[in-house]
């Protein structure tokens, strides 16, 4: 893998600021006025919400959408910190994995509104009376929508490294930090960058719950296209709904052209293969700052301090989980580490179990479980329904680089259409022609999680080394035999990534999707999703907890019965290198 370094033309004797210097200044500008502008939204006491009620009027609505791109924009950066972290641990300690994966795969399965059961108030009390409380549980909800994706991403990434890279890095005696910035960061980029995409769309699924949140007695509207959307959903505003859609395709072109195009174009240097792939991603946010000469002034010292980090030699941590130890050793360590996380997990076990016996009767539990299976049934029909369908599109796509690049914005706003603008349509649907709610319904839930899938094959098939698909050619290898011998074990480390991810996020929709309105038209199908927000919706504090416990245990015992298997065998058998 090359790692290509950019090097900018000289800078002339001019000293008079060139086109590129003033679109650049002024973007640069315009960047920190934002922030500012954030900084000081959130600032203000909580009782402005009040006197500045949310409204209908679309003259509004950039406003809401700026605070809302603000929030979404906070999240992600929340989230690749995370990422960085969560993902370097569950990869490098065997251990340490041993809890992180199972945990990661507990997290993505705790609905949203799970988590703004018990964060609201502990944001809303943290800093009483200000409006940066309310701002940080929503944040905080949009974070739990993308974080789990990208994790997972970068996890995959670095447990499927090439043999001969990490070689090099011992060959080249890299401490374990220099190791991370210079090859494990580099090689889970072209697939973070697009899994990042995709979870900034997440976000949109979700932002309507993260901005009008409605906890029992509590009731928190944030200004944003979210709460507008809720909004305009009460009142029955078809017209307020159409604006709200043109606001989210707005700023997706906005993230499009400033954050994520650049963001492809900077990270295909960084695509593992031994050609040069047929056509390289542009970017003319890109080219405007490689050209501007005032960036990289304002670059240079950012760019030495990273340098400067990046190349720290410092003191190697406890291996934990290491072959380095003895096997004796190593056994013993095992033995105390599984005991370690039995008695943990019995312990809350215990403590949970206590809790709902005080709270709730055998029934309930039989009610939770049976609605479990359920949505379980739901889950699994969508899933091959999406597979199925996005699968090849994805291939399709990826191996395109022009094609993916005109498909991208698409892609994103389809991603990141909430199925809340859906329900108007799909109640008054159903209501009008008698269909069976239990059916009909049920697409909402892979309404958006489905391009969890599309996303990552289209990422897999993109990374796909140009010098196998020269071989592969070579070979004379088409049809059927070219896809279950070359292009399907290329991508389904990729593919397997975004199942898991889309699985957990149809069983957190299915929240949504399972109770359905439209003003005073209300639909319920049975199911997990509709007895937790329900719940959710009266306060009833016990069955929200059993409902996230359920849905828990039968998100993880998929994953590990089924997803899991499949990953081993990605990792084992599938392994680039």
């Amino acid at each position: 893998m090359a790692f290509q370094k950019y090097t900018p033309p000289a800078i002339g004797r001019s000293m008079w600021l060139s086109m590129w210097d003033l679109m650049a200044l002024l973007l640069v500008i315009g960047a920190i006025v934002l922030i500012a502008y954030g900084a000081r939204v959130t600032t203000v006491p909580l009782s402005t919400l009040e006197a500045a009620p949310l409204s209908l009027d679309p003259s509004n609505l950039p406003v809401y959408a700026l605070r809302t791109m603000l929030r979404m924009l906070l999240a992600i950066a929340l989230s690749l910190v995370f990422t960085f972290i969560y993902a370097a641990a569950a990869a490098k300690s065997r251990r340490a994995e041993m809890v992180l994966v199972p945990i990661l795969d507990i997290l993505q399965s705790v609905p949203i509104l799970g988590f703004l059961t018990f964060t609201v108030t502990f944001f809303l009390n943290l800093f009483p009376g200000s409006v940066l409380g309310a701002e940080l549980a929503s944040v905080f909800a949009i974070f739990t929508s993308q974080a789990w994706n990208m994790t997972f991403s970068m996890y995959q990434s670095m447990r499927n490294e090439p043999k001969d890279l990490e070689e090099a890095t011992q060959s080249f005696h890299l401490t374990g930090w220099q190791r991370f910035w210079r090859l494990d960061v580099p090689f889970a980029m072209p697939g973070l960058v697009w899994n990042t995409m995709m979870s900034m769309s997440g976000g949109w699924f979700f932002v309507v719950a993260s901005e009008a949140i409605t906890v029992g007695d509590t009731t928190v509207t944030l200004p944003g296209v979210g709460s507008y959307v809720a909004l305009a959903i009460k009142e029955q505003n078809i017209m307020a709904i159409f604006y709200a859609t043109m606001a989210m395709l707005a700023v997706i072109l906005l993230y499009d052209q400033f954050l994520f195009r650049p963001l492809v174009a900077w990270a295909d240097k960084f695509r593992f293969e031994t050609t040069s792939s047929e056509t390289v991603p542009s970017s003319w946010m890109l080219d405007l700052f490689r050209r501007a000469r005032i960036t990289r002034l304002l670059a240079a010292p950012v760019a030495f301090l990273s340098r400067l980090v990046w190349n720290l030699r410092l003191p190697a941590l406890p291996t934990f989980g290491s072959g380095d130890a003895k096997p004796a050793t190593s056994r013993l360590l095992d033995r105390l580490w599984l005991a370690f996380i039995v008695l943990a997990a019995g312990y809350a076990a215990y403590i949970s179990i206590i809790y709902l016996k005080a709270n709730i009767a055998w029934s309930d539990v039989a009610t939770a479980v049976g609605n479990g299976f359920i949505t379980l049934l739901r889950v699994t029909v969508l899933m091959i329904l999406a597979t199925l369908v996005w699968v090849p599109v994805g291939v399709w796509i990826g191996l395109r680089p022009k094609l993916a690049q005109k498909v991208q914005p698409l892609a994103q706003f389809l991603a990141a259409f909430p199925a809340n603008i859906a329900f108007p349509a799909f109640v008054v649907l159903i209501v009008h022609f008698g269909l069976n709610a239990n059916i009909w319904l049920s697409p909402l839930m892979i309404l958006g999680t489905q391009w969890y899938i599309l996303f990552n094959v289209i990422a897999g098939a993109s990374a796909f080394p140009s010098d196998l698909k020269e071989a592969a050619n070579s070979f004379h290898l088409r049809g059927w035999r070219w896809w279950f011998k070359v292009i399907l074990p290329g991508i389904f480390p990729y593919y397997i990534t975004g199942a898991i991810t889309a699985s957990g996020g149809a069983w957190n929709a299915s929240i949504v999707a399972e109770v359905a309105s439209w003003g005073d038209t209300q639909l319920t199908t049975p199911g997990l999703g509709s007895y937790i927000a329900n719940a959710t919706t009266a306060g009833d504090f016990p069955r929200v907890v059993l409902g996230i416990a359920v849905m828990c245990i039968f998100v993880t015992l998929f994953n590990r019965l089924f997803w899991r298997p499949l990953y081993a065998f990605g990792e084992r058998r599938l392994r680039l290198g």
